[in-house]
């Protein structure tokens, strides 16, 4: 009997244009949220077809079912979980042979599938040729041509999904070698009753391979008749299970490809020049500075720009400065609005393009060639080369800096590279610096700040490395082919980031900004900056009344300059020594993140990391400053 709604998970490898398809499918009919309990993406999405109701997952881009990353133990966990009706299994016709690796591993899950082979017009430039009809006869499963991007092959790959439903139509058994698959039967029939959703031989293959989950499940004989056998495998390899295991499944994936393909001699493309020039040992490493300075430049120049721009467009119909006296109507209406237009200012200039940047340099293959160079640089601190591109985006602002840590395949990565973000100088920080420092104590000086930040988030990195357990996973990507992404794509991925961000940051600029206004018009900031005197007046050598100012930065960092101007007049330097300027500069700068970035921190991370991180950021902020109120005065 035909379900009236069918549920068809998208998955394979990154970059293989899952999501190209994902999208050409649901069009504005998406959901994109968490997994459950977990920070890596949900996309899911519907569509009519034929008159059925087909409800599409989007996994997560892997390239095995390991639990080595948050995104396999998802896939994994949702194949075996939910049961979807149908696996659409995709991917790119110009790296058949590596993409089947992944493929043998659903087939081992034994749930229905579809295989997409996409990208078929990309494969034929290569002068490779694929026969779908020789392709389905190894595999024992439907296979559909595609050209994503262009809507071609997908009306075919609806209909051979929802009869693939109907039919549940499983996969045959491929057999590896006589000394592997005679140990996967002999683990099968010594199974007891395995979890629902599980096959038996999935099971004994991953027994075989170690893997801790499964073995985790089972009884103590199996895991010792597991254990023996794995040992029986490993010396005749010479080499650990798991990695016997990944040899067969090349091999086959190797022969498969070998007897479904055709490849004709053609000149060398555009693209594979430009790629050889973006991995070359010299040339790569000057074009991969070339992208990172495109990016910096966009966020730290234009993108400050056009947040100077929009302030003043919404200064013509009332000033955005922070008000503390008049009514109180006026003072919160002052403080909201306040709040809005750094909302405005934060996510036009600087979240919107960086996110279009972004979604252009993930599309197109640029950001695993930049990852690729730089690696070995981002290893010292604990992180690989993705974890460039959040960094880079945290000198624009830290909230979309700390969302785009998603790119990174493990929490630990994740978090390493958000405590990192909450100490770069992002746009505000640098209007801080700028605002005071280059502007009443000298522009070298400025300068010298930025260099110490960089220097503490090295220092900070590297002890953070040290604290958190566990190991670097290595960089493992897909080097797609160059090539120039749909806009269509671009715009829904950028606008699915920038909306999560929309909901969370405008609340809290809007609340914040209203409330720190009212709160130091009734008078409330005082006594709270008297009870902070020792720290400021007595450790940082500052005048009291710089105690509301670290409150008001709590905000947003440009609220000190912008309060103490209100509080002393635009003449800073006759109210503060140079000294005290650096002093406040500097603490101001690292003390805490402000309330957006701790609301992201606490989305992506939780209460108990976030604390830790502002934790770390206050300890830093007061040791530095400190230091610096005794040293400054006997060297300036």
């Amino acid at each position: 009997m035909e379900k009236s709604e069918i549920t068809v998970a998208l998955a394979g490898n990154a970059n293989v244009g899952k999501s190209v398809i994902f999208n050409q499918l649901t069009g504005s009919n998406q959901i994109v949220g968490n997994w459950p309990g977990k920070t890596v993406e949900r996309a899911e999405g519907y569509l009519k077809f034929q008159g059925r109701d087909i409800h599409i997952i989007d996994l997560p881009g892997i390239y095995s079912f390991s639990t080595y990353s948050m995104e396999e133990i998802v896939s994994r966990e949702f194949i075996v979980n939910e049961k979807p009706d149908v696996v659409i299994n995709v991917l790119d016709a110009s790296v058949l042979e590596r993409n089947l690796f992944f493929t043998l591993q659903l087939m081992e899950m034994e749930v229905p599938m579809v295989i997409c082979i996409n990208q078929v017009d990309m494969a034929r430039q290569k002068g490779i040729v694929i026969d779908e009809k020789k392709l389905e006869g190894a595999l024992g499963v439907p296979v559909v041509s595609t050209v994503a991007v262009k809507g071609q092959g997908l009306q075919k790959l609806l209909r051979k999904t929802l009869e693939v439903a109907d039919k549940k139509i499983k996969p045959e058994v491929i057999e590896y070698g006589e000394e592997v698959e005679s140990r996967i039967r002999t683990l099968m029939e010594a199974l007891p009753e395995i979890p629902e959703g599980y096959s038996k031989r999935w099971v004994a293959i991953k027994l075989l391979e170690n893997d801790p989950e499964i073995t985790a499940m089972m009884p103590s004989d199996v895991k010792k008749l597991a254990a023996e056998l794995a040992a029986q495998v490993e010396r005749i390899h010479n080499e650990p299970s798991f990695s016997v295991m990944a040899s067969e499944r090349y091999a086959l994936s190797n022969m498969i490809a070998a007897g479904a393909q055709k490849q004709s001699e053609i000149k060398t493309s555009l693209s594979e020049r430009l790629d050889s020039f973006l991995t070359h040992p010299i040339y790569g490493y000057i074009s991969s500075v070339l992208v990172v300075g495109g990016l910096l430049l966009w966020t730290f120049v234009v993108g400050e720009f056009l947040s100077d721009t929009l302030t003043n467009i919404f200064g013509f119909f009332q000033p955005v400065d922070p008000q503390f006296s008049g009514s109180i109507e006026s003072i919160i209406w002052n403080g909201a609005f306040g709040g809005i237009v750094a909302g405005l200012t934060l996510v036009i200039p600087f979240v919107i393009p960086f996110y279009l940047m972004l979604s252009y340099i993930e599309n197109s293959g640029l950001l695993t060639r930049v990852a690729f160079m730089m690696d070995a640089f981002m290893r010292k601190i604990g992180l690989h080369g993705k974890a460039l591109i959040p960094l880079i985006l945290g000198y624009g602002c830290s909230v979309p800096a700390i969302d785009s840590t998603r790119i990174l395949e493990t929490p630990r990565e994740r978090l390493l590279a958000a405590f990192a973000i909450s100490f770069a100088p992002c746009a505000a920080r640098t209007i801080l610096i700028l605002g005071l420092v280059a502007l009443f104590v000298s522009v070298w000086w400025a300068i010298g700040l930025y260099a110490l930040d960089l220097l503490i988030i090295f220092i900070m990195g590297k002890l953070a490395l040290k604290a958190l357990p566990g190991e670097t996973t290595g960089l493992i990507m897909e080097m797609h082919s160059l090539k120039m992404p749909s806009f269509r794509v671009i715009a829904r991925q950028t606008w699915t980031r920038t909306k999560s961000l929309i909901y969370l940051v405008f609340p809290i600029y809007i609340i914040g900004s209203a409330l720190i206004q009212l709160l130091y018009a009734l008078g409330l900031l005082n006594p709270v900056s008297n009870i902070m005197a020792p720290l400021t007046a007595g450790w940082l050598h500052l005048p009291v009344f710089a105690g509301i100012l670290l409150i008001l930065g709590a905000v947003r960092k440009e609220f000190i300059l912008l309060g103490l101007v209100s509080l002393v007049g635009t003449d800073i330097g006759a109210a503060l020594t140079a000294p005290q300027i650096l002093v406040l500069t500097l603490v101001g700068m690292l003390y805490f993140p402000c309330l957006s970035t701790i609301a992201v921190l606490a989305r992506e991370f939780g209460w108990k990391s976030t604390s830790i991180i502002t934790l770390a950021n206050l300890g830093t902020a007061l040791f530095l400053g400190g230091l610096f109120a005794r040293i400054l005065p006997f060297i300036m």
